[in-house]
């Protein structure tokens, strides 16, 4: 666990919590009612080598949104929410609708130091306030500190575009000239063209005017907070700290390029940044580092050097965060396809591979795609193929022959989760006569998963199949690979990828052409803790099917090998729990077909014959 807390103490309901999973997880069946308490040990994320890991020593894979876009916005004064009533109905919507196991929650510098060295513990305050309802319901929660083009002071009244992130004070000791960013059809190409936002990103990085110092003290005052004022329970589940949004250099020194440049600026800066963690008292608990954001580009004319290729190996104190858009279809120009099987295996692949190389986990705290717009057709396969990506480095028709390639499953928070989208009220750049409402009421952007309907209940802006998945949230051994078919749609049309063999037709009987499945194959290595795979709320728990060489059920108990118990949380959440895998080779399919005892057999038995012939070792 963390270091010992700010506040000295746990709570009794805590520590009896942990003491009831104690006994609950050493290896016996778990009984549902009792799994769903509260539990500091599972809640908790460390880094061993390329993975998280709980309290448990379980694989953990980090699910979610990014809360939220609100963040950018004055109207709440660069908080993610309006109230903390707005926070909870959030959070309770994320867990329930969107099947997230955690949040990365945005802040401002902006708030957070509007006068130069005075910290407003005000703003920390009602932050704290809102981040603990997203604790409160089970979710792990990593704060961000969010910057894009680097500022909204850096933009006039009149401008087209608007920023965020530093304070209007950092600005004006800048002393820049009035921003310009020519023909410019996009935000993003202030990043690159827009010389006052280019100045004012690399005065950060060369720290003119002392600012990145004075970013560093309001960051570790930030965590000093948090670290006194969440109580130990809620503590353990803060998984980390982002400490800079889509870093970019602005301007490059001569004769350097991205690569060069995270060697001497960036690299640097994080690690002070770590030491203002071990300050604050998260020794325990990873820096979660961006890349060059224009490392991974699917644009050749915008991809540069990157990825930390050059800072070696990381190490448990840090973890490779990165983002994915698909620059080419949001472009309404570049890619006008939708996209296919298998689209986006080789961008995450990267990811997997620098993962790799740099010994550490990753996380894509970024992705998604437009939902109104040109390119807005394109959203349904878009997120289908990142989604499939992320859950695997094959695609579907690729997997079943040979699963041993499909690679880690990743973690990532989709952009974004804001309850009222469509219903904001923010005077752009303070602007009055040019309110903004529409979308995330930034910069013409509409990405939020989620919205509220008119009587003021969240519900979803896609596909609920897409968003709210099958995946290992907690794998007692090695997870070897996984798939999730998630039959979402597409202008109404059920869309699968995934291509089962023709030697397992009784699989391809139960899973058919409409239904959701997931199958997991793993080595087990831990039984201390059951191996835990959220089940989405569209699977009916009665009619949910598990086959497994743990056993096979349809409607499952709970209690036994294979049982469904609620989230941690209090949420309607659920989650189905497999126990007592022993160490050596594991299986389960997750169907929402009901089958009958026979078929199950029949469904295992050609499980169990691919499985020990699919060289998994």
């Amino acid at each position: 666990m963390h270091e010992p807390h700010a506040s000295g103490r746990w709570s009794w309901g805590a520590v009896l919590a942990v003491l009831a999973a104690f006994s609950l997880y050493a290896g016996v069946p778990v009984r549902a009612a009792e799994a769903s308490a509260y539990d500091a040990r599972a809640a908790e994320v460390t880094v061993s080598g390329t993975h998280f890991v709980d309290g448990y020593g379980r694989e953990v894979v980090l699910r979610g949104f990014n809360v939220s876009g609100e963040t950018k916005l004055a109207e709440n004064g660069g908080l993610p929410f309006a109230s903390v009533e707005d926070a909870r109905k959030s959070a309770r919507a994320m867990r329930e609708l969107g099947g997230a196991n955690s949040a990365r929650f945005l802040l401002s510098w902006a708030a957070a130091e509007p006068v130069r060295g005075q910290v407003d513990e005000v703003y920390l305050s009602r932050a704290t306030a809102q981040m603990r309802e997203f604790l409160a319901v089970g979710l792990r929660v990593y704060p961000d500190f969010h910057q894009d083009l680097f500022s909204r002071y850096v933009f006039d009244k009149d401008s087209w575009y608007s920023g965020d992130g530093a304070p209007r004070w950092v600005v004006q000791a800048g002393g820049y000239p009035r921003e310009s960013c020519g023909i410019c059809a996009h935000w993003g190409q202030n990043i690159t063209q827009n010389q006052t936002v280019k100045s004012a990103m690399r005065d950060f990085w060369i720290n003119r005017n002392g600012i990145q110092d004075a970013f560093l003290d309001t960051a570790q005052a930030t965590m000093t907070y948090f670290a006194a004022h969440l109580d130990a329970t809620e503590f353990a589940a803060i998984a980390g700290f982002d400490p800079y949004n889509e870093p970019y250099a602005g301007q490059y020194a001569s004769g350097e390029d991205g690569a060069a440049w995270e060697r001497g600026r960036l690299w640097p800066f994080y690690e002070k940044f770590r030491a203002r963690m071990d300050a604050a008292g998260w020794q325990g608990k990873p820096a979660l580092v961006e890349p060059n954001m224009f490392w991974n580009s699917n644009l050749s004319f915008m991809k540069q050097t990157g990825g930390l290729a050059g800072v070696g190996t990381l190490g448990p104190r840090y973890v490779f965060n990165t983002h994915f858009y698909d620059q080419a279809r949001m472009s309404g120009f570049f890619n006008l396809s939708k996209a296919k099987d298998g689209a986006y295996t080789s961008d995450f692949n990267s990811v997997r591979n620098r993962s790799t190389a740099l010994g550490s986990p990753a996380i894509v705290s970024e992705f998604g795609h437009p939902l109104t717009g040109t390119s807005s057709d394109k959203a349904p396969s878009v997120g289908k193929g990142q989604y499939q990506a992320l859950d695997s480095g094959l695609g579907g028709r690729a997997w079943w022959e040979n699963p041993a390639a499909a690679g880690p499953v990743l973690s990532a928070t989709q952009w974004q989760w804001d309850i009222h989208s469509g219903r904001h009220h923010e005077a752009m750049n303070d602007n009055q006569g040019k309110i903004r409402t529409t979308g995330d009421a930034w910069n013409d952007e509409d990405l939020s998963a989620v919205r509220l309907d008119d009587s003021g209940t969240p519900v979803l802006r896609q596909d609920a199949r897409l968003l709210d998945r099958v995946y290992p949230s907690a794998v007692a051994g090695h997870t070897l690979a996984f798939l999730y078919e998630d039959r979402s749609r597409d202008a109404g049309t059920t869309v699968t990828w995934s291509r089962i063999p023709a030697g397992m037709p009784e699989l391809a009987r139960l899973a058919g052409p409409e239904l959701p499945y997931g199958v997991l194959v793993w080595r087990g290595g831990n039984a201390s803790a059951p191996t835990e795979l959220h089940l989405p709320a569209g699977f009916d728990p009665a009619s949910t099917t598990v086959v497994s060489d743990l056993g096979t059920v349809t409607g499952p108990g709970t209690t036994g090998a294979i049982a469904i118990a609620p989230e941690p949380g209090g949420t309607n959440a659920r989650r189905i729990l497999l126990s007592g895998a022993t160490e050596g080779l594991h299986f389960a399919l997750i169907s929402a077909a009901p089958a009958t005892a026979e078929q199950r057999t029949a469904v295992q038995q050609e499980l169990g014959r691919w499985a020990a012939g699919a060289g998994l070792g």
